[in-house]
């Protein structure tokens, strides 16, 4: 296949339709379940990453770079799907989570175990060449489940409905999350070889060879998660202190 300009800004009517429909979506839920202006830009900015892993060079470029589709798909499996979570209003979460099959998939281990096994199996070599040999579809498939997921894996983390995890279960979590996604990021960097077929063929850009470009995919990935996984660990762990002193003073003031 052609590959694009690595420089241009592209439309893709399909995501940007499906992006319209979740916007149009949440307009409408919004009025029977307000959710506030604080998480209506929550979902605002979710959506806004959606739309600029579409249409900026972003997108050309992963086609070129495999550091450039694992940013993109960072962006699909975590930032954005953490911005839509923490933009559904709690009476919504409540109303939502009423279907058995929800309560299900967002239970902790099954949740965690979902996002996992996704992000493994569109990252096995003969997997992630046929998406991206394949645009139109799988590419576009694997992009719409990488929110799928990753909405699901931040569900238990950000929304109390429908488990109500304590801060420690939700610590707990994260740290899990952490130590069994970093060895993606690992083993891009540490393979003495370049992994991806489709990269290998494209020869490279901006002087990184195919191996090199896979290592600093690697690294960036494996910082990445340190970092938004840390960030959040942090926030439950000093929550939960915080809960202890709290029920440490009030059982002294008895």
């Amino acid at each position: 296949m052609t590959r694009p300009d690595p420089y241009a800004w592209a439309a893709h009517p399909d995501a940007l339709l499906g992006i319209a429909g979740l916007v149009l979506i949440y307009a409408l839920a919004a009025r029977c379940y307000a959710p506030g202006r604080r998480r209506a830009v929550f979902f605002g900015g979710g959506c806004a990453l959606l739309v600029a892993t579409a249409v900026t060079p972003l997108d050309a470029l992963s086609f070129h770079l495999l550091s450039a589709h694992l940013l993109q798909n960072v962006v699909l499996a975590e930032w954005a799907p953490a911005l839509l979570v923490l933009g559904v209003a709690p009476a919504l979460a409540v109303r939502l989570t009423r279907s058995k099959a929800v309560q299900f998939v967002t239970r902790p281990p099954m949740a965690l175990g979902l996002w996992l096994g996704l992000y493994f199996a569109w990252h096995l070599p003969p997997a992630y060449d046929a998406a991206l040999r394949h645009p139109a579809t799988l590419l576009h498939l694997e992009h719409a489940s990488y929110v799928a997921a990753g909405a699901i894996f931040w569900w238990p983390l950000l929304q109390a409905a429908p488990h109500a995890l304590s801060n420690a279960a939700r610590a707990l979590y994260l740290f899990a999350a952490f130590v069994l996604a970093s060895p993606i990021g690992l083993l891009l960097a540490l393979v003495p070889r370049a992994a991806y077929g489709y990269y290998v063929e494209g020869g490279g850009l901006w002087g990184l060879s195919p191996h090199a470009d896979q290592q600093l995919a690697g690294v960036t990935m494996a910082v990445e998660q340190s970092i938004v996984f840390f960030a959040v660990f942090a926030v439950f762990v000093f929550r939960f202190f915080a809960e202890e002193e709290s029920d440490g003073s009030q059982r002294a003031a008895r």
